[in-house]
């Protein structure tokens, strides 16, 4: 699978070993969710700011008390098309109240293409949200496209996911529910 981005090492695997911090997956992760490279010790994500589909300045801390699965994504990445079904579908599994899909776009010049981007693929439970300037993406240390990063109710950062995935399968939805669990 070729990778539009940014640093991709060939052959390079994350293995889920163990827990995850306070948040316990599965005995056996499987599927794609063994790329799944866990946090050492969750740490505080930084609270850098993005903007909704109106411009509107957000930063990571509005969204606290939710667990988060923050996207970098953009239109013209193969991979991140592809993901982008099951990252709605698995949006639709959980109360936004409790847990938030955060596609981060980072496509800059081609910004008008996304709204259309959503229509066409029928992704009705994703919000839309830009990384201006890749500021976020690289203020988490983000160098390829796809990446997925998991964080807790209380803002940490329990691990993150490069390249794309099919997010609604099983062991996907196991580790946001243990994500949402981990609140306290």
């Amino acid at each position: 699978m070729a990778y539009p981005a940014l640093n991709f090492l060939p052959g390079r695997r994350y293995i889920l070993s163990g827990a995850l911090a306070a948040v316990a997956l599965p005995a056996r992760a499987a599927g794609e969710m063994s790329r799944f490279k866990k946090a050492q010790t969750p740490k505080p994500l930084p609270d850098l700011e993005f903007q909704d589909a109106n411009d509107k300045p957000l930063r990571f801390a509005d969204f606290r008390g939710r667990a988060l699965l923050i996207n970098f994504w953009a239109t013209w990445c193969t991979p991140c098309v592809k993901e982008m079904p099951s990252l709605d579908r698995l949006q639709a599994m959980f109360p936004k109240d409790k847990f938030l899909v955060l596609p981060l776009s980072i496509d800059g010049a081609s910004r008008p293409r996304v709204a259309p981007f959503y229509k066409d693929r029928k992704l009705t439970h994703l919000g839309i949200y830009f990384d201006k300037g890749r500021k976020a993406m690289q203020g988490l240390d983000v160098s390829l496209l796809p990446t997925s990063i998991l964080v807790d109710p209380a803002g940490r950062e329990l691990g993150r996911l490069e390249g794309d995935a099919d997010w609604d399968m099983p062991e996907g939805v196991a580790l946001m529910k243990a994500a949402i669990a981990g609140q306290s």
